[in-house]
């Protein structure tokens, strides 16, 4: 494809290139959001008002048990003198975990670390995971091999530890999407009349891989060793539907008039390792693959389509010409077999994938894990676009600790039978202090307090005007008629190991505050978010199970020269640019760990530590940064190696002709999205711990 083509690419607000754009979400941010529900009116915020009373009470409640107080991480003194905002008295010494150089802001064509750490690449693009896969060729390839290779673009990555100390690991890595205009040679890939062998090639490099891996105890660094557990998961792949919307008439096909078996998984973002040693892995950018959905004529169905923003005519990539099943006119219900959180068991390489239709359908970026107080299972998730939702899920049954055969499959079935709720917001400032411009209210924070509302259980709904099935399979539509709180890109949603509060990365939202668009509130306080923010809350009692949470704003990201930045109350000159946080993970330390895309401050993307509590809370340090083009995904914190996967390097050039990234192999390579460790540089030869001296 000649560069000449590139402007026809509508650019985007922030940071992404227009190809990632296009490519990675059907170019979403160019299209009116689909969420046009008036679910913000003045009866609901009068109602609201006199509720924040009732609030208040709770939160006082929480507070004594650890809760609203305890969340700011600002009341106790630090030793030295140091407030623990850490303003005032001598600088404190860096918390454990975070003792690094940070890297400066660049755009560099490499993946640039802290002095004293090295890296290695761990697996490309095209490389070995099924025992047989032939050796990689950029202007060779074939849809069989694929099948056998690690696939395009990896976002998520996963560690399940199969050893007490760790050294060996099963490795299990989401591949998102597929950029053709860059998987193939210029001068083989027509977009307006994609072959059907570079079709299937893409079919194969979505899904998952999974791997035997090896930490190397002297030199570092992650090594793949072939194994019985090389595996790749397709869009061909059978998945079983499980929960309450399994045999659903809406998600019934020509090809499955049961509804309850699924030919494979897309568009899989973030996710998260199990308690039982599974991973869960959410569908997420579902709606660009599919063609044709202005054909439906019903008007019910074409408003469920048009609220997941299935796509109008022809695709982007043209599937619908090789399967009928990516036509919306041939196959209505076909989109309504995507979007779920779907678990895969890495330890038993047979297994058949599974996707939990209890915790609803949506633009799930990843799920993860917490505990209750009584022994059950809670999963949050958050659908990834703008003005979009939060939700939880918490199960009926109780875990049964173990990773056992026997533990994984009980446990698994936990997700297919509880409650699944969504998240409304209310801020303790009053309105007139919300200024748009990110001005902290008169308190200092933008904080408050919120609920779960409560959408479907089993087979009883909870939402007027729908029936349980309906909730599962048209949750945005449900989430709506309960007045959620409609947010800016709520992403990756984790709980911290160490304090038990939930850390929720909210990318951005350029239009926050338009005209005719959901204006600010203190959970989103900014008009054309560009930067995005951190937000972090604890359920009353630190109980996941509660319906009661309090919540503040971590971080409010950008430029820290810029008025409406905050971080954590951190002095601002002393911490690293960050700008649209996506994925986030911890380490044993409890620090809070992000990962960026699309950096809207023109700098490539990187990884950020950040710790949550005493002296140092909001002092964002730059741990990594990622080459031109490229988003930073992953990631994984461990004492001895950072993981991160390197997602679409280059992607800021037209087609392959001309890249602008040579990253892993360097010379005049393509460029391949890749899986990279990182480790510190120890004594006598062995790997010291990460950010410790």
């Amino acid at each position: 494809m000649p560069d000449r083509l590139l402007p026809l690419f509508p650019a985007h607000a922030g940071g992404r290139s227009p190809i990632t754009c296009e490519y990675r979400c059907g170019n979403a941010c160019a299209h009116p959001e689909p969420n046009e529900s008036g679910n913000e009116y003045f009866g609901d915020i009068v109602k609201d008002m006199s509720r924040r009373r009732v609030f208040k009470a709770g939160a006082v409640l929480a507070a004594t048990a650890g809760g609203l107080a305890a969340l700011s991480g600002t009341a106790a003194a630090a030793p030295g003198g140091v407030s623990a905002n850490g303003h005032g008295g001598p600088k404190p010494r860096p918390v454990p975990g975070t003792d690094f150089t940070p890297v400066p802001p660049n755009k560099l064509d490499a993946v640039s670390i802290p002095d004293g750490y090295a890296q290695r690449v761990v697996i490309r693009w095209g490389d070995p995971v099924v025992p047989g896969a032939p050796k990689f060729d950029f202007t060779k390839q074939t849809a069989a091999a694929q099948a056998k290779q690690f696939g395009y673009n990896n976002d998520f990555v996963g560690l399940i530890p199969q050893d007490p100390l760790g050294l060996t690991n099963l490795l299990v890595v989401n591949h998102e999407y597929t950029t053709e205009l860059h998987m193939f040679p210029a001068d083989q890939y027509d977009p307006a009349n994609p072959t059907e062998e570079q079709v299937k090639i893409a079919w194969a490099a979505h899904g998952l891989s999974v791997l035997l891996t090896r930490r190397d105890p002297v030199h570092g660094g992650l090594e793949v060793v072939p194994s019985r557990y090389g595996r790749r998961i397709t869009l061909d792949t059978i998945f079983e539907v499980r929960g309450p919307a399994a045999g659903s008439k809406y998600l019934k096909t020509s090809a499955d008039p049961t509804g309850r078996k699924v030919r494979g998984t897309q568009n899989n973002c973030s996710g998260g390792v199990t308690p039982w040693g599974t991973v869960l892995s959410g569908e997420e950018n579902i709606h660009q693959y599919f063609a044709n959905s202005e054909k439906v004529t019903d008007p019910v169905a074409a408003a469920r389509l048009k609220r997941y923003a299935i796509g109008t005519g022809a695709s982007t990539r043209k599937w619908e010409r090789f399967d009928k099943r990516w036509d919306v006119a041939q196959e209505p219900n076909e989109p309504n077999r995507f979007g779920w959180v779907v678990e895969i068991d890495p330890n038993d390489p047979n297994s058949t994938p599974i996707k939990h239709t209890a915790l609803g359908r949506l633009k799930h970026e990843g799920a993860n894990i917490k505990i209750t107080a009584d022994g059950r299972v809670a999963a949050y998730t958050g659908d990834d676009e703008r003005f979009e939702y939060i939700y939880k899920f918490v199960s009926n049954g109780k875990y049964k600790p173990g990773k056992s055969a026997h533990a994984r499959r009980h446990n698994s079935a936990l997700l297919d039978d509880g409650t699944l709720y969504v998240a409304r917001f209310t801020g303790d400032s009053p309105a007139s202090e919300i200024d748009g411009k990110g001005t902290l209210p008169a308190d200092g924070e933008f904080d408050g307090t919120g609920e779960w509302i409560p959408l479907a259980s089993g087979n009883k709904s909870f939402v007027d005007g729908m029936t349980a099935e309906e909730v599962y399979v048209f949750t945005r539509q449900a989430a709506d008629k309960v007045a959620a709180t409609k947010m800016d890109r709520p992403e990756d949603i984790e709980p911290n190991p160490v304090n038990g509060r939930v850390y929720a990365a909210l990318t951005n939202n350029s239009d926050r505050g338009a005209a005719g668009k959901a204006g600010v509130d203190e959970v989103n306080p900014r008009v054309a978010n560009k930067n995005g923010q951190v937000l972090e809350w604890e359920e009353d009692c630190g109980d996941a199970a509660s319906t009661r949470f309090a919540w503040r704003l971590l971080l409010v990201c950008g430029d820290p020269k810029a008025a409406d930045t905050y971080y954590g109350g951190f002095p601002k000159d002393q911490v690293s640019p960050i700008s649209c946080p996506d994925n986030v993970t911890f380490d044993r330390h409890g620090n809070l760990w992000v990962a960026t895309d699309g950096n809207a401050l023109g700098w490539n993307d990187g990884l950020f530590s950040v710790p949550v509590t005493g002296a140092e809370r909001g002092h964002v340090k730059q741990f990594l940064s990622v080459p031109v083009g490229a988003e930073t995904c992953g990631p994984v914190v461990t004492d001895n190696l950072v993981l991160v996967a390197v997602q679409h390097p280059g992607e800021n050039a037209a087609s392959s002709a001309n890249p602008t990234s040579h990253w892993p192999d360097g010379g005049t390579a393509q460029p391949r999205p890749s899986l990279v460790s990182v480790w510190k540089k120890g004594r006598f030869g062995l790997p010291g711990r990460i950010g410790e001296r």
